[in-house]
């Protein structure tokens, strides 16, 4: 998945979600259950790497900020 076409973090949590709700479903066959499991894993990484910059920024601004402060 090209950056142009990457998810947004509310919509791939969302994806994310939906996918735990139709793996609890007990009439899911083996292969949609380890299609819907890849897919979730790449959605998870999509989420924490979001994740993981979000936290890098605010401690770049609170690191800037506290410099200010000085």
């Amino acid at each position: 998945m090209s950056d142009k076409e990457r998810l947004g973090f509310e919509e791939a949590l969302k994806k994310l979600e939906a996918i735990v709700e139709k793996l609890n479903d007990q009439d899911i066959s083996l292969e949609e259950s380890v299609a819907l499991y890849e897919e979730g894993i790449k959605l998870s990484k999509i989420c924490s790497e979001t994740l993981e910059s979000a936290a890098l920024k605010i401690e770049q601004i609170d690191q800037n900020n506290g410099k200010e402060a000085n």
